[in-house]
């Protein structure tokens, strides 16, 4: 039997009925749109991380683009961020006319390398973007300091760091704002797109749910200021608020299934993932490293064994990126990086007997 990177069906089967029961909700609510299910989960998932207002967007990139411009960023300023992420946290940079300026990584965790973060700052810097990736949050406390500094806002990119903690804090709690995914794949995953961002200041929230909304408060027919629609659906809203109760045991499913990994491939010349001091992670990926990356992959092929890497393109040497300006070598630890990472099938329903069958194949191949 083939083994995937990612599987929802072995979790589907198992929570069918609530899933299913959750769809039956929303379609005998009356309320198809912007209704109870969408209003409890916004309650419920700020409560989740302590922050007072969660507005859901449609999706993760519109959450980070109707982020940023809840917190005033627009054309003309420049956002510092990490080229080691997925193109949609750059994409909402460049779609509100900011310009994304990258920093490099750690060698270790993979994460924003905050100790170069200062070096990039400008006059036109106005927000800064760290990316919580693989399931560990970046060093905030710096970060903080660098934003009162110099005046800036901090929106929190928590795609892929759903739960996850940082010295006791939950990621998303620590910025100005933060935006968050439910893509399917993701830690907490709806059956379709979905996304949200979150914060504890009332402007911030009041700007997100016109923003969300065409620009509307209130009043159908007037709008404020130009916005979108970008309304998290009734139906998805009414899923996650089901899976969210069940978040934590994902959480404890992932980290069983990375402990197993970390036992059976210890002593291998293979990089295994680094928990940096005082996080808490929560494993979203799986992401290990090796020189002979793409070799392994292939040969783990004839196991019927298909990886993934996360990502083989860094953001800055990206076609549609190369009006940045930023020249091969220019960012070494992620573009090294982008040639010897690759990711282990990670989702909490995974079998135990796949699992000892990838250790198994890995094994043999390394």
């Amino acid at each position: 039997m083939a083994t995937r990177v990612w599987d929802y069906l072995p979790e589907y089967e198992s929570e069918r009925a609530d899933i299913l029961d959750a769809v039956e909700t929303v379609f005998r609510s009356g309320q198809l749109v912007l209704g109870e299910s969408v209003r409890s989960f916004e309650e419920e998932f700020a409560a989740y991380h302590g922050v007072r207002h969660c507005v859901g967007v449609d999706n993760g990139t519109n959450a980070v683009k109707l982020g940023l411009q809840a917190l005033g960023v627009g054309r003309g300023d420049e956002v510092i961020t990490v080229s080691n992420t997925a193109a949609p946290t750059v994409v909402a940079i460049d779609a509100v006319g900011a310009t994304p300026v990258f920093t490099d990584v750690r060698a270790d965790t993979y994460l924003m390398n905050v100790e170069l973060v200062e070096a990039a700052i400008t006059p036109r810097t106005r927000c800064l973007l760290p990316v919580h990736l693989y399931g560990q949050c970046v060093d905030m406390a710096p970060l903080e300091r660098l934003a009162a500094a110099h005046g800036l806002v901090i929106l929190e990119d928590c795609a892929q760091a759903h739960g996850a903690r940082h010295h006791g804090r939950t990621a998303g709690s620590m910025g100005h704002a933060a935006a968050f995914s439910f893509y399917p794949t993701k830690v907490l995953g709806a059956y379709g797109d979905g996304g949200a961002t979150i914060t504890s200041d009332g402007d911030v929230e009041r700007a997100l749910r016109r923003l969300r909304y065409y620009g509307m408060e209130q009043t159908y027919y007037v709008v404020q200021t130009p916005g979108h629609n970008a309304r998290l659906d009734e139906v998805q809203a009414e899923i996650l608020r089901r899976k969210l109760s069940r978040l934590d045991r994902y959480i404890a499913g992932r980290r069983a299934v990375a402990a197993r990994y970390a036992e059976g491939l210890a002593g291998t010349d293979l990089v295994l993932p680094e928990t940096a001091a005082g996080n808490e992670h929560v494993y979203y990926l799986y992401v290990v490293r090796h020189p002979r990356r793409d070799e392994i992959i292939q040969a783990l092929h004839a196991f019927d064994i298909h990886l993934n890497v996360s990502y083989p393109w860094p953001v800055h040497t990206m076609s549609g990126f190369a009006h940045l300006g930023y020249a091969p070598g220019s960012l070494p630890v992620t573009e090294a990086l982008a040639g010897e990472i690759f990711s282990l099938p990670m989702y909490p329903s995974l079998p135990v007997e796949s699992q000892e069958r990838i250790i198994t194949a890995l094994l043999k191949v390394l």
